[in-house]
């Protein structure tokens, strides 16, 4: 499995995940606001770089049996996998730009969307260095504390964009 790491690119895209992750959840605990920016971009980008690399190269997954330590998921990626890898990359990619989307939003939506994105990345993480391991693990718990830290907010100022009345203030219908 870390025999990959002896290949330059597969080491340079292993410190950069890593990086990313050990980022990410300094950012989630500091500045959850960022690390939620930074997350709606990294899902993003991933949904569409799954969507391209699916259209355009889908064999290039195979070489993930090839990385894994699970027997179970070697086993899917070289029988079932391999014989419809662009319909399960490109649902793979649409949930991706559903978590990005979901963390646009704030409340009950983008709760659901952190827990598919912890779910997705903990259940990457299986895929040992072609998922940058541990950096799945860090990633899932960054997008967890933020999640608890955001919910509540929405990722823009809304109340410069629409202005609500709260009570108290002329013009306010409640109270």
């Amino acid at each position: 499995m870390f025999e990959a790491l002896d290949n330059p690119v597969f080491l340079a895209m292993y410190v950069v995940a890593n990086t990313v992750g050990l980022v990410l959840l300094t950012a989630a605990v500091r500045r959850p606001h960022a690390a939620r920016w930074m997350l709606i971009l990294l899902f993003a980008w991933a949904g569409w770089t799954n969507y391209s690399t699916a259209v355009n190269d889908p064999e290039a997954y195979l070489e993930y049996a090839d990385l894994t330590w699970s027997k179970t998921y070697r086993d899917i990626i070289l029988g079932p996998f391999a014989e419809h890898i662009g319909r399960y990359v490109g649902l793979v990619a649409l949930c991706q730009l559903l978590i990005a989307g979901s963390l646009l939003l704030k409340g009950f939506v983008m709760q659901v969307g952190c827990w598919g994105g912890i779910v997705f990345l903990l259940s990457i993480t299986p895929f040992g260095i072609g998922s940058g391991f541990p950096c799945t693990l860090v990633m899932a718990l960054a997008l967890f504390l933020t999640m608890r830290k955001e919910r509540r907010h929405w990722p823009w100022p809304v109340e410069r964009i629409l202005p609500v009345a709260t009570a108290g203030e002329p013009g306010s219908t409640e109270g």
